[in-house]
């Protein structure tokens, strides 16, 4: 087998990796890097070189879908595999991806943009076989047999772990992955070991979670801060990533309505929109638990478009993406009318890069300035900040257990930044003396011998 990784080396941006078992050219994911705009966003598609014979998608989100319809034109007659409710639910990503892009063209003089168009979008979905989860594809080519699975891996609505089998060696790309239950999405079933090689993600190998963690907890100690910040007259932005997390919250939300104060819940945008495909997703499949009624259960209305920075907007639950509260997104733009009354809170529930704007206020000490570059106003931080832990991504303990079970030959640590793969790399080389443990560098091209 050869790896290659055709990502940004580092982080979880333009997730995108090749993957050459005996004969057959996999191509895993082909994402953007969140960090970049336009053309130095996209992975290194230019050196996967001859025709790929399959293209295999772990899950919706952009890190790992946004370039789909670039590798697309590329290679137009290559199949494109994944789970039945991702592809129901990464057209709309993408179409939204192209009118961010359009928006950016204008507003950056970038040329290149969009990446690709609205009409890429819908004939590359032309081709995408969707596969039902635990139940094997085969590829053939010259005699030879490639067994392709996906199974269950949490995260988000159809994100799946990839499992390869090639005569008597196994490889599992975990993709993103989750073994906590959450409210609207059962929790990882990924396979039993022993496996040739285990490619894992790293995202959370910088963080330990303290002992007794519960999710649960966590839940409830959110629902309190909601609780405390309304009865004190302030309002309450929680930041979300569009696709699962957006859906979480309406769950829980949902689910304590009858104990939480009676004030208006706001929402925007896309994790609207995706509401509509996870009510059909649970429909069509049972693979999620979310109906649209949820929505109109909890009155949930459209934000204002009048915000103001420094300008207080109605008292409520502001319920929006970007999770990380990326520039020009709901979030962002929310907070700049929040964060200088010290009776509202920004309640972060999931990962923040520490160079977008949501990651820099998790930094900003209480009454130190914070500045909204893109609206050209700074204000000091007076908000309470919290942090909840209710991340998609395995803790760094559960994913260790979990490939120590696997008893692979060979680990291959992608998707975390730097602090968190060393910390796999020297907690793996430990528990798993037998094992070759590699960070891959970008570009280069591994041959790892499964025999």
């Amino acid at each position: 087998m050869k790896f290659t990784d055709l990502g940004t080396g580092e982080g979880i941006g333009a997730n995108c990796q090749l993957l050459e078992i005996g004969p057959f050219r996999i191509v895993v994911d082909a994402g953007l890097n969140p960090r970049e705009t336009g053309n130095p966003s996209l992975p290194r598609l230019d050196s996967i070189g001859a025709e790929p014979d399959a293209i295999v998608l772990t899950h919706c989100h952009l890190d790992h879908l946004g370039a789909l319809p670039v590798l697309g034109r590329l290679f137009p007659e290559v199949p494109i595999l994944m789970s039945l409710p991702s592809s129901m639910l990464a057209p709309r990503m993408l179409h939204n991806s192209v009118s961010v892009m359009t928006r950016q063209r204008e507003e950056l003089g970038l040329g290149e943009l969009p990446l690709y168009t609205h009409g890429e979008v819908e004939r590359l979905f032309m081709r995408v076989i969707p596969l039902k989860f635990a139940l094997p594809r085969f590829l053939d080519k010259g005699g030879d047999s490639l067994e392709i699975c996906l199974h269950q891996a949490g995260h988000v609505a159809g994100a799946a772990c990839v499992e390869f089998k090639w005569g008597s060696e196994r490889i599992l790309h975990t993709g993103d992955i989750l073994f906590d239950a959450q409210r609207h999405l059962a929790g990882a079933k990924p396979p039993k070991g022993p496996f040739s090689v285990l490619i894992t993600e790293t995202t959370r190998g910088g963080a330990t979670r303290p002992e007794g963690f519960s999710r649960e907890d966590e839940t409830m100690r959110l629902l309190e801060t909601i609780e405390k910040t309304i009865a004190r007259g302030g309002s309450v932005l929680i930041p979300v990533f569009a696709l699962g997390r957006a859906q979480e919250l309406f769950c829980i939300l949902h689910e304590s309505r009858n104990l939480l104060p009676k004030v208006p819940i706001f929402s925007a945008g896309l994790g609207l929109d995706l509401a509509e495909k996870f009510d059909e997703i649970t429909r069509k499949t049972g693979l999620v638990r979310f109906r649209s009624g949820v929505l109109r259960d909890l009155k949930v209305q459209i934000l204002e478009r009048d915000l103001r920075p420094g300008r207080s907007p109605r008292q409520g639950i502001y319920l929006l993406s970007s999770g990380m509260m990326t520039e020009s997104t709901p979030s962002y733009v929310a907070a700049a009318s929040l964060l200088h009354d010290a009776k509202n809170t920004v309640c972060i529930v999931g990962y923040c890069d520490p160079d977008t704007p949501g990651g820099q206020l998790m930094e900003t000490e209480p009454g130190g300035d914070f500045l909204f570059d893109k609206l050209d106003y700074q204000t000091p931080l007076e908000a309470q900040v919290e942090r909840f832990d209710l991340s998609g991504h395995a803790d760094r303990e559960e994913l260790l257990a979990y490939a120590c079970e696997a008893a692979p030959a060979r680990v291959i640590l992608v998707h975390g930044e730097e602090a968190s793969r060393q910390w796999f790399l020297t907690e793996l080389e430990k528990a798993l003396p037998g094992a070759a443990v590699l960070i891959p560098e970008q570009l280069r091209a591994y041959d790892l011998p499964v025999a």
